[in-house]
């Protein structure tokens, strides 16, 4: 996502690892970010996460994703890609879900329409939650508990 609207959503079928992961950047972040305009210009956040942290994926970002913002661990309440898929997930529980299949084309329908309103104040609010993280010291902020709802 970026503060002109979502890139494309990646569907993943198994287990998420380090190779899936980086994968998923190979194919896909470049472009999304050329479609939001923000091509090769952008801020890539990465969490503790082993799968973010893992050697090849560490050398990938190295090569291809100039800006990295890394994040301590358990810090959704930075990463406002956590709120988006809080968001997400609100939207598609009003759907009636029989199938993966419609599981999958409820998240695109949803994700679609996500307004670049929507992402434009997620990425404003990132210095004020930084701001508040300072404030509260390190412990969780409103901005966590709006995502424990």
């Amino acid at each position: 996502m970026a503060s002109t609207g979502v890139g494309n959503l990646v569907f993943i079928d198994g287990i998420m690892n380090h190779m899936v992961y980086l994968d998923i950047f190979h194919n896909n972040l470049k472009e999304s970010a050329k479609n939001l305009g923000s091509d090769g210009n952008f801020l890539f956040p990465h969490g503790n996460d082993p799968k973010h942290t893992a050697r090849n994926v560490k050398m990938w970002c190295l090569f291809h994703c100039e800006q990295q913002l890394h994040t301590p661990p358990q810090s959704s309440d930075i990463n406002v890609i956590e709120t988006l898929w809080a968001t997400l997930e609100t939207s598609v529980q009003k759907h009636k879900i029989r199938n993966k299949a419609d599981l999958k084309q409820v998240l695109q329908e949803e994700w679609g329409k996500i307004s670049s309103n929507t992402t434009k104040k997620l990425v404003e609010s990132v210095p004020r939650r930084l701001e508040d993280i300072i404030k509260a010291k390190g412990h969780a902020t409103k901005y966590w508990h709006f995502l424990c709802l």
